[in-house]
């Protein structure tokens, strides 16, 4: 009878001197939002175009994500190719409440199958991360709630 090996667990992400994940570069706190729920607060200066940090999630597929998402108003999913997503609903990454805003001081970029968020601009101590979503399954449904002078109106 052939034997069974195990195969041991993956090593966790190795913490960087202030205890976030390695892949998390700066500090951020996930509190309510003027914008809508929680979002992602910087908790330290964060300079322009550097990588702020990551969501990880559940991986699963762009059907199943679709399914999740459906009529709901919240979702913490993106998807990263057209069969792939990430579910970042049941992460710890305080990015993954990074709120949409029609003028944003980061962006997100999908790199390698992660999701990164990097900063547009300077962003200060306190304030809110946000990031265009650009297309979402609101398909222009969702009244956007950012308050930019340029708001769009809608998600």
């Amino acid at each position: 009878m052939p034997q069974l090996r195990r195969t041991p667990a993956p090593e966790p992400e190795p913490a960087a001197p202030t205890g976030r994940p390695a892949y998390q570069k700066y500090d951020v706190a996930a509190r309510k939002s003027g914008i809508d729920g929680f979002g992602a607060f910087a908790a330290e200066p964060i300079p322009a175009h550097r990588k702020i940090g990551e969501i990880r999630g559940e991986s699963i597929s762009v059907a199943e994500a679709r399914r999740r998402a459906a009529g709901k108003a919240r979702i913490m999913i993106v998807e990263i190719s057209e069969k792939k997503a990430i579910d970042a609903s049941r992460s710890s990454d305080a990015m993954r409440f990074t709120n949409h805003g029609c003028a944003p001081n980061a962006r997100l970029q999908i790199r390698d199958g992660r999701v990164e968020f990097y900063a547009l601009r300077p962003i200060a101590v306190g304030e809110e991360i946000t990031v265009n979503y650009g297309e979402t399954h609101h398909e222009g449904t969702l009244k956007c709630r950012c308050s930019a002078p340029n708001c769009v109106g809608w998600l």
